[in-house]
């Protein structure tokens, strides 16, 4: 029988989101008109920037491949205008989960001109240390060879394009504002750790404050590449990952998909724990470094989700103790911020954390001295945690694996201290309730393996059986509750376990872990195409949601209700609309609408003073009542405004904790 002890030490051994919303409406199409102006802008910009710098913004325009000779030079404002161009390409196809309760927001609420303008300066400020360093700047035909790498080894091509033409398809801006970057990264990478840490980091804080001054040799020549066109992903097929500046060879760390990066951190490296990363490009086939400023303690056997904005890392362990901190990482500022550790789950590794579109949702995993069953969400628009529910829930575990499906967190292996498991359950954040997975033709039981979710099944690879490590896998149907293998021919990626998996949205990424040796490696599996789901009637919503928190209610007849909590304070008369996501209130001088699900809304109040209604906008406040959140709100009538009520919470009751906070 196997103990929580032999596991470690086989690891050990190994190693290292109905009602109309016309005020939302109005704000969605002033801000769609927002940034057409900004667009407007920029194109007027730009033109004129093109014009001023030798009237090259037509070439993208001519059939051929433009060729630039010049000894232009580019301002640090071009550089920004360009710089914000690329951002803007890379966050329109970074991921805004359908589930997430509000709109995308735009780049500029999460990267400030600050920010841009830093990101700018590091890449100048590198390159213009490695001049220094190595006694000659960076030659036109290395700037040439980068490009052309880019569009050889593009992994998506039609993203590459694009940033291309946000460059206005001029070589010589494509060579300087995007290839210059990537190639300074590259090669103050291949320095030795004892000249980064020595010489090159003098030279580059000698170039704090200096003006900036980027080197040409003679006359540049450039010439816009031709962009390939990568083999087409062939179903239930493997193909090897660039290795080209990988982050170091690491085990049990993490990785998020963006929509435009994977996102590599953390982990165990061949001689310590750590708190570093890579942020792999497949467009550019590049892999950038993640700041640490701010980054959180180095750890392992932690848990990373992506928001849509932030990767949210958490818990794991730091090689002494067991940690219940985190940090939130914003790949476009590429900036840390610390997660709230008040009414966080107890400090855990080696548990599992999915993102429901408002929440992480924690779970499983080992305290030190037992395995759990136990959970937590974690809110990061409130910086807040709530306790998830133990009833029916999956046998405590850890080394598991968990998606989330749109409604569901599928749990799946692991160890639960004594066996390996090919168990699961699938816990519905809506009802709060668990349900077990089928085991029928489930890959054999593992640990330390990786799972990710296509948009209709669970793909699981890898991990370790205690016999051997694996390089099998399953694909699991929720809708049909079955199992089907993954192909084991090809380039599959060498058996290995603590490795990390993300789904490209036609891809599996398989990227580091151990096989006896750490790797910096990786595979990509196409999963098969399957059967094209047969569309569902959507059924007429009734009436009547009765939240199981309205116990205790009392039925008036003609569908109207009152209800007095069992504390005394009463919640007054009310019905309930046909949409199960409205109640209608109908006392305390007003009537009102507020939502019963979905925080991103706000609530339609009525004033019998002018017999109209008015919508409290979600940007001032939250809902009055918020079912998910298991929480209400209060407010005051206005002295000022007779009739109506203050904008803001005077009070706020939490019925899971059962405290009262004032706003």
């Amino acid at each position: 029988m196997k103990t929580l002890e032999s596991i470690t030490a086989c690891f050990d051994k190994l190693t290292p989101k109905n009602h109309p919303h016309l005020v939302q409406k109005k704000s969605t199409f002033e801000s769609a008109f927002a940034s057409l102006r900004v667009l407007i802008a920029l194109l007027v910009c730009a033109a004129a920037a093109f014009l001023m710098v030798g009237g090259t913004g037509l070439a993208g325009f001519r059939p051929q491949a433009p060729v630039t000779v010049s000894k232009r030079t580019l301002t640090f404002a071009e550089r920004v205008f360009y710089q914000r161009a690329i951002e803007e390409v890379y966050w329109g196809h970074r991921i805004w989960p359908k589930e997430n309760l509000r709109p995308k927001p735009s780049l500029d609420e999460v990267m400030s001109a600050t920010q841009m303008d830093q990101k700018v300066e590091d890449y100048l400020r590198d390159s213009q240390a490695l001049e220094v360093y190595s006694q000659t700047p960076i030659a036109p035909e290395q700037l040439q060879a980068e490009m052309e790498r880019m569009a050889r080894n593009t992994k998506q091509p039609e993203v590459l394009r694009e940033l291309f033409e946000a460059l206005g398809n001029d070589p010589f801006v494509i060579a300087e504002c995007l290839a210059r970057p990537v190639l300074t990264e590259r090669l103050v990478a291949d320095l030795s750790a004892d000249d980064k840490g020595q010489r090159f980091a003098m030279l580059r804080a000698q170039a704090v404050g200096s003006k900036f001054s980027i080197t040409t040799l003679g006359t540049a020549t450039y010439v816009l590449p031709e962009i390939s066109i990568p083999d087409v992903c062939t179903g239930d097929t493997w193909a090897a990952t660039s290795t080209t500046i990988a982050p170091e060879a690491r085990t049990v760390h993490t990785a998020v998909w963006t929509g435009s990066e994977m996102i590599v951190w953390g982990g165990q490296g061949n001689s310590s724990r750590l708190n570093t990363g890579g942020r792999y490009t497949p467009s550019t086939d590049t892999w950038t470094a993640t700041s640490t400023t701010n980054a959180p303690e180095v750890r392992q056997l932690h848990t990373a989700v992506w928001t849509g904005s932030e990767m949210i890392v958490w818990g794991g362990a730091d090689g002494t103790i067991l940690l219940n901190t985190g940090g939130r990482y914003n790949p476009s500022a590429d900036t840390w911020t610390a997660t709230s550790t008040t009414n966080a789950p107890e400090a855990r590794q080696s548990h599992t954390a999915v993102w429901t579109g408002s929440e992480m949702i924690v779970w499983g995993g080992a305290d030190g001295s037992i395995l759990l069953n136990t959970g937590g969400r974690y809110n990061p628009s409130a910086d807040t945690w709530t306790a998830t529910s133990t009833t029916n829930a999956p046998e405590a575990r850890t080394v598991h694996t968990a998606v989330w499906t749109g409604s569901e967190m599928i749990v799946w292996g692991g160890f639960d201290g004594s066996i390996l498991l090919n168990t699961g359950g699938r816990y519905n954040l809506s009802t709060n309730t668990w349900t077990a997975t089928s085991t029928t033709s489930a890959p054999e039981a593992r640990l330390l393996h990786t799972a990710v979710w296509t948009g209709s099944e669970m793909i699981v690879w890898g991990g370790f059986d205690f016999g051997s490590l694996l390089n099998t896998g399953g694909q699991y149907n929720p809708s049909a509750d079955t199992w089907t293998a993954t192909s084991t021919t090809g380039a599959v990626p060498e058996a290995r376990i603590g490795h990390t998996a993300v789904w490209s949205g036609s891809e599996m990424i398989i990227w580091g872990g151990n096989s006896n040796t750490l790797q910096s490696t990786g595979g990509r599996y196409c999963a098969p195409a399957g059967p094209t789901p047969t569309p569902t009637p959507t059924p007429t919503p009734t009436p009547n949601p009765h939240p199981a928190f309205f116990t205790g209610e009392t039925a008036l007849g003609g569908g109207f209700y009152y209800l007095q909590f069992a504390n005394g304070t009463p919640f007054g008369y009310y019905s309930y609309l046909p949409s199960r996501n409205f109640i209608y209130h109908i006392d305390l001088g007003f009537e009102y609408f507020f939502d019963a699900n979905d925080a991103s809304h706000g609530i339609y109040f009525y004033d019998f003073a002018s017999s109209s209604f008015f919508y409290t906008s979600p940007t001032l406040f939250p809902d009055l009542y918020d079912f998910s959140l298991n929480t209400w709100l209060y407010y005051l009538p206005d002295v000022n405004n007779p009739g109506r009520y203050t904008h803001n919470p005077r009070w706020f009751y939490n019925f899971a904790t059962g405290q009262w906070i004032t706003l």
